[in-house]
């Protein structure tokens, strides 16, 4: 009978500490960096990497130079504007404030924690059923408070078992208020093996957001059908609602499938694979962009004392 075995140990990436899990079985091993934001920063299947590295992880420790697996929190994507208005607060940002990421636009991006060396280190362990890393963020400091007044507690679990990388991010009601949920990730993919132009996607979307000529949706929506087939010359950045969780999103080269699950709590998409770069992006979002701003009926609350969670998967297939 073939044994699995699964592992976790700490080491260090580029001067930070982080956490390599292992499948022994499936030979597959994902390194995550807590005090750089839960970063995912490594997912090597057979010693392919497939996460684009960019500037790499001092990078984005650093200077917020997107790389691997960077987690969008409090709000995925863009805001319209600096001010906004939920759960009966009015909230104005500071464009100055160090917490903020800027668009071309100059518009707020990807929320508040990009980077944060704020995560603590919970659990770190493993067994017969995978290898595992729990963290945690208390979101009640004052700098974040005034820009997202809603105090509540972060939990992500990390886990590898059977060839899966598994992210379960939870939302913990700790203040006295409902907490709004707009976050999401935003996985930078690559197959090695091949050129982008040469890789095959399947993505089960069906209604594109329109948006303005700033990225911000306009409220209105267009029924499309499923994107498959080589990628060619396409570009994306383009997010999709409405996407019917568990959904699998494909991405295939030669020897190689990269599959992302979309399951409980993600029901966007947001796909962007920009002009002369050799990755793709496929980001569970748990709203759409901007939602923040549009809060009536769009978002998730979860209720003081509740607990509220998103999981999605990758699974790398190799022949």
């Amino acid at each position: 009978m073939h044994s699995t075995t699964y592992s976790i140990e700490e080491h260090e990436a580029e001067g930070l500490r982080a956490w390599r899990l292992h499948d022994e079985a499936s030979d597959l091993y994902a390194t995550w960096v807590p005090p750089a934001g839960m970063l995912g920063a490594s997912l090597v299947h057979h010693g392919k990497e497939l996460l684009w590295q960019g500037p790499g992880v001092a990078g984005y420790a650093r200077n917020g130079s997107f790389m691997g697996i960077p987690f969008l929190y409090p709000w995925a994507n863009r805001l319209a504007g600096y001010r906004y208005r939920a759960g009966g607060h009015e909230v104005e940002l500071d464009p100055g404030s160090a917490l903020l990421k800027l668009d071309p636009n100059r518009l707020p991006i990807h929320g508040l924690l990009t980077a944060s060396s704020r995560w603590s280190m919970d659990e770190a362990a493993a067994d017969g059923d995978g290898a595992r890393l729990l963290a945690s963020l208390e979101f009640d400091d004052p700098g974040l408070l005034s820009a997202f007044p809603f105090p509540h507690r972060i939990e992500m679990e990390v886990t590898v078992s059977a060839g899966t990388l598994g992210v379960t991010t939870t939302v913990v009601g700790t203040g006295s208020e409902p907490v709004p949920v707009a976050f999401g990730f935003h996985p930078y993919l690559q197959i090695p093996s091949a050129p982008r132009s040469e890789w095959e996607v399947s993505f089960p979307v069906r209604c594109l957001l329109m948006l303005d000529d700033r990225m911000i949706p306009t409220g209105e929506t267009k029924p499309v059908e499923p994107i498959t087939g080589p990628i060619g010359d396409r570009t994306w950045d383009d997010g999709f609602d409405r996407v019917d969780t568990p959904a699998q999103f494909v991405v295939s080269g030669p020897g190689q499938t990269i599959q992302v699950e979309f399951g409980a709590g993600y029901p966007v998409a947001q796909i962007y694979a920009p002009p002369g770069e050799q990755y793709i992006c496929i980001e569970p979002m748990t709203a759409r962009t901007n939602a923040l701003a549009h809060s009536d009926g769009e978002l998730t609350w979860v209720q003081p004392g509740e607990r509220w969670s998103a999981v999605f998967r990758i699974v790398s297939t190799i022949g």
